[in-house]
């Protein structure tokens, strides 16, 4: 069994099926996961017809790997199961709110991480696409998700066909806080940071964008304001189609 700290992204997958069992294997196990007030609030879309991967692929922004791997597996956040057992019941539902989209989004990314640690330890690779966040409302369409179901993450999965080396991470102490947050001094970041930006992929990066730092690297280029505006209304815009946003906020 590999160690939860060997892990690391798969983007090429061989041309092996996963099978429709194991897929359900690792949701039923998987759903063991924490949950709000036990009510499970998540559901699973298992893609492997390679047409609709096709038209996923566009709200990806056509990531070689959305149509390479055998499975795309988009988790929603969903509060739509639940209020229907709650009408059925002769109960009334209030949960197009904010706080309920975060709760079932915290549900969904709960079993999410469940899902791809199991497996991972099965053999299989995962990889985590940020792109969900971008076209909600594509992926919604294309997916066909009611009324108070929301994609929050989808993943990749499928047999490795690579060995990458792993991506770096932060040193523990950048990020253990004790009894409080203690905010970060200038020495802080310079310490913290120092190895990531150190490495030969940083100063590459830095070089070719031009920029005298990595931090500039992904301000100005990566996850820029504007882009964040733009996929923020995208966001809002999609969570209020969907009933997660029934009365405007001030």
């Amino acid at each position: 069994m590999k160690k939860f700290a060997e892990r690391r992204s798969i983007r090429k997958y061989k041309a092996v099926p996963v099978s429709e069992k194991l897929i359900r294997s690792l949701a039923e196990e998987a759903s063991r996961a924490a949950t709000m007030g036990n009510m499970q609030l998540y559901s699973l879309v298992v893609t492997a017809d390679p047409e609709v991967k096709l038209r996923l692929a566009d709200a990806h922004h056509r990531q070689p790997m959305v149509l390479e791997a055998p499975v795309l597996l988009t988790f929603c956040a969903d509060f739509n199961r639940f209020s229907r057992w709650c009408e059925c019941r002769d109960a009334v539902p209030g949960y197009g709110n904010l706080v309920s989209f975060f709760n079932a989004a915290t549900d969904t990314l709960l079993f999410a991480q469940a899902f791809c640690t199991l497996a991972e330890e099965c053999g299989l690779g995962t990889c985590i696409l940020g792109t969900t966040v971008d076209n909600p409302g594509m992926i919604i369409d294309i997916l066909g998700l009611p009324r108070l179901v929301f994609p929050v993450l989808t993943v990749t999965v499928g047999y490795p066909d690579e060995a990458p080396q792993q991506t770096d991470r932060l040193p523990v102490e950048g990020i253990l806080h004790e009894n409080g947050y203690r905010d970060y001094s200038p020495e802080d970041i310079d310490r913290i940071y120092a190895a990531k930006e150190s490495l030969p992929e940083s100063r590459y990066f830095t070089e070719l964008n031009g920029t005298d730092n990595l931090a500039q690297v992904f301000t100005r280029f990566r996850f820029t304001w504007k882009d964040n505006i733009a996929m923020s209304e995208k966001m809002v815009e999609a969570l209020r189609k969907q009933g997660f946003l029934e009365k405007k906020f001030d």
